[in-house]
């Protein structure tokens, strides 16, 4: 490239990439709950003896204070929600040194275990017990089970103990219960475990197997362990895929990208590979990646083979800071992942807004999200931190330009651009965005591509699939952004999907690829 084409690209990028520090502060979108600290867990009732109770939402969170885990409930697919009762700790004879408050997993038992029956709701969490002084010193993760739909609860055992307060450097804490169902009826409890700080292993992820509805629990297996004594593995979420097998999430504090969240994949739900071995980065083309306290979720979509969801506290590389993003893959986790906005717009400001979150999938290909979020007036102040949610539909087809591979282009903060970000491509021919597409099925698509000129004449990126240029259409929307239509063929599988510059600088806000024809069920 000569000198002088190089200079003007630059210029055009730096200059114009400013205002991405222009853009207006977030503000939070959602409904209000109630006050609460973090870990949102979230069960819809499908399986219930009474065919009524089923669809009936119950939420669990943690709470600022001593009164146990608060149950709520919705009775209206989560548009409204009344509190039950605050489950407490069971285990230690009322005991007021000890109190069941943090980390709530709530699920439903879809067949029975031992002698729990399906339908049954569980909830694992962490109890924390005092001193006489009232400092924390020790953890016991608890199981519960309800029978009755959550109207009352009794005690099944603990699954791990540990000891130490949080703050102490060689403490032996035990944190953050999941707890499945196997296939073979066994209850399985993952776990992040303090305990083996000697063998060298800052913390580490295990799970423990019970044979009788989760009264005893075998010997612990690890099943990420990264040694040097730094690392900080944490915060196992598991889910099921439709094939049967496992995905797992986590994220790697202090790793050599802090916070990175992993994905392990297992057959059976006890075997996930070389523990040394982090797994699969999430991580989009141009480099972001989701950071902190993740959840992972299988949605399905449109018919298909569904995609893989994840959601964390925060963002690493050039994403989104405040979290405020869903990332997803439409291909078993393998390749490039994709923003889409999350249903929940949350605000940051202390790292327990939105310290594990809760998805669902909805009728109609809708989503329903529950997450904490600091408030405006006091944002570092976890206490002060408030539970939202909302439902909006999935967006699985939609391709955000910021999260496509990047050649003179930069990411920019946008209010009026979907995900709140666009891509600022310049002019040709060095400006150039590269979009890795999967589709399960080939045929005719149509393409749309949002764009947005810089005040010069306008000039519509080039498309191109697969290396064929595909003729687009274009036409200037109410809002000002331009929609510029084509349509052609994708191949089943993988397909790279092209803009380029042309003769004027760009800003582009997605590429968003719809069937012809309806996608066969």
């Amino acid at each position: 490239m000569k000198r002088s084409l190089a200079l003007s690209l630059a210029l055009v990028l730096a200059c114009l990439g400013m205002a991405a520090a222009a853009s207006a502060p977030p503000s939070t979108r959602g409904q209000v709950l109630a006050d609460g600290v973090g870990y949102v867990s979230v069960v819809r009732l499908a399986h219930q003896p009474d065919a009524a109770a089923n669809g009936r939402m119950l939420m669990v969170f943690e709470r600022d204070g001593r009164d146990g885990v608060p149950l709520y409930e919705s009775r209206d697919g989560g548009a409204h929600w009344r509190f039950l009762a605050n489950v407490t700790d069971q285990a230690h004879g009322g005991d007021p040194r000890w109190q069941l408050r943090w980390q709530p997993h709530l699920s439903e038992l879809a067949h029975p275990s031992a002698d729990l029956p399906a339908g049954t709701l569980l909830l694992a969490a962490n109890a924390t017990g005092d001193d006489a002084q009232g400092r924390l010193v020790a953890e016991d993760l608890q199981l519960y089970a309800s029978t009755d739909g959550g109207r009352s609860w009794r005690y099944r055992g603990s699954i791990v103990k540990g000891g130490g307060n949080p703050g102490d450097k060689d403490n032996h804490g035990v944190w953050e219960p999941n707890v499945h169902r196997l296939d073979d009826g066994r209850l399985v409890a993952y776990y992040s475990s303090e305990g083996h700080k000697e063998a060298g292993y800052n913390q580490l992820l295990a799970h423990k197997v019970s044979a009788d509805g989760g009264r005893h629990w075998g010997g612990e297996k690890v099943d990420v362990a990264i040694p040097g004594g730094v690392e900080r593995p944490g915060m196992t979420v598991v889910d099921r895929l439709p094939d049967g097998s496992y995905v797992m999430s986590y994220e790697d504090i202090d790793g050599p990208r802090n916070g990175q969240v992993y994905l392990k994949f297992s057959a059976d739900g006890l075997d996930w590979g070389n523990p040394h071995e982090r797994g699969t980065p999430v991580r989009t083309a141009a480099g972001a990646w989701p950071a902190a306290s993740p959840i992972v979720r299988w949605l399905p979509w449109r018919g298909g083979p569904g995609v893989i969801a994840v959601l964390a506290e925060r963002a690493g590389g050039d994403g989104d800071p405040s979290g405020r993003s869903l990332y997803w893959n439409n291909d078993g986790g393998r390749g490039p992942w994709w923003e889409a906005e999350a249903p929940v717009q949350k605000l940051t400001g202390n790292i327990h807004a939105g310290w594990t979150q809760a998805l669902l999938a909805m009728p109609g290909d809708r989503l329903w999200h529950a997450t904490t979020s600091s408030t405006a007036a006091d944002p570092s102040d976890a206490r002060k931190n408030i539970v939202m949610y909302a439902e909006a539909p999935a967006r699985f087809d939609r391709y955000e330009a910021e999260d496509a591979a990047r050649e003179w282009s930069v990411r920019i903060g946008d209010a009026t651009a979907s995900n709140g970000a666009k891509a600022r491509m310049a002019s040709a021919p060095g400006g150039k965005l590269t979009f890795p597409v999967h589709v399960q099925v080939g045929g005719s698509y149509r393409a749309t591509v949002r764009w947005q000129d810089l005040g010069y004449t306008p000039a519509l990126p080039v498309l191109r699939v697969n290396g064929t240029a595909w003729e687009t259409a274009d036409r200037v929307d109410r809002d000002g952004w331009h929609v510029a239509t084509a349509s052609g063929r994708l191949r089943e599988g993988d397909n790279t999907v092209v803009l380029e510059g042309a003769r004027r600088p760009a800003d582009v806000d997605y590429v968003q690829l719809d069937p012809a024809s309806p996608p066969r069920s």
